[in-house]
């Protein structure tokens, strides 16, 4: 594992991934995601790589993870090195999670979230449904000073990074355009680890793609408003910032994303006929709209046709 205190320089050439949490099969919606972040990559003749999320164990499924890799195999979407676990990589987050101590931009808290909302409400804010709660700096001291005891996660605290006044990030999107995010008055300080001990999907995220030279970032819509803090996490521990680009998420008959908590059905992929269906629903719902359609077509001569039309300009058009 290279230093990530010391990370080394940006991989060259495309370096992009599918990182799906191993909660359920692959839906219709991770299938867009899968599929959009395939095409880029082969797009552009760059390296394609699956992570497994499973740092969140108690919402893993066991099996998932398999699961997952038999349904993206059935589809022609095959990764260029070995997959990857995130519980395998508590070193490294720990690592980073030292930098940042000793960089006196960590603090402990023992707030829950009930704690939380209600400090917010005793000030007259109400938070909406699926909105960012913003940590309102509770436990913050007014010198940070590093934590002694980071070590032991037996301690029930949990980690924040600190942020500096008036933190807004600006990064350009490749299909959404410019983007703009005040993270102190939008997200708050943020957990790095959680008071059960688990890493949180932050801290994790930018420590994996920065120790797989990850390039390139294409994700779903959902995770717009995660990038501002990851983008602040990678400069604050000198890492390399990627490229990021945001796909349509597919939403349910109530105008819900489509995801396991909303009993998301899985997408078949018992044979190749099912596969290529799957794939030309989530193709259409990336904008690819003129591609072969004759039931006589291999997954494979139909994904080079896709890799062909893919253009980052037509996802949202």
């Amino acid at each position: 594992m290279p230093n990530l205190k010391n990370p080394s320089s940006p991989a060259k050439g495309y370096r992009g991934r599918f990182a799906p949490s191993p909660t359920g099969p692959l839906h219709a919606g991770s299938l867009v995601a899968a599929l959009g972040s395939w095409l880029d990559a082969k797009k552009q003749r760059g390296q394609w790589l699956l992570r497994i999320e499973d740092l969140d164990t108690p919402r893993c499924i066991p099996g998932a993870d398999q699961e997952i890799m038999r349904q993206l195999l059935a589809c022609g979407l095959s990764w260029d090195e070995e997959p990857s676990w995130q519980s395998e990589r508590k070193e490294g987050y720990q690592e980073a999670l030292e930098c940042l101590n000793e960089r006196s931009l960590v603090y402990s808290c023992i707030c829950s979230r009930q704690s939380i909302t209600s400090t917010l409400e005793a000030d007259g804010l109400i938070t909406p449904r699926n909105q960012e709660i913003v940590y309102p700096g509770t436990c913050r001291p007014k010198a940070i000073q590093p934590q002694q005891a980071i070590q032991d996660p037996s301690i029930k605290v949990a980690y924040r990074l600190a942020l500096p006044p008036n933190q807004s990030i600006k990064f350009e999107d490749l299909a959404l355009g410019t983007q703009k995010q005040n993270l102190n008055t939008e997200v708050g300080d943020f957990v790095l680890r959680r008071r059960d001990g688990l890493f949180t999907y932050q801290l994790a995220l930018v420590v994996d793609d920065a120790l797989q030279g990850i390039t390139h970032v294409v994700r779903g819509q959902d995770l717009l408003s995660n990038t501002a803090r990851q983008i602040h996490l990678q400069q604050a521990l000198e890492y390399s910032v990627p490229e990021y680009l945001h796909l349509p998420l597919v939403l349910d008959e109530h105008g819900e994303k489509l995801s396991k908590q909303t009993l998301a059905v899985a997408v078949h992929t018992e044979d190749a006929s099912q596969s290529l269906t799957a794939l030309r629903q989530a193709a259409i719902h990336l904008g690819l709209l003129d591609l072969p359609d004759s039931q006589h077509i291999s997954i494979a001569e139909w994904l080079l046709a896709a890799t062909h039309a893919w253009n980052r300009k037509t996802i949202f058009s």
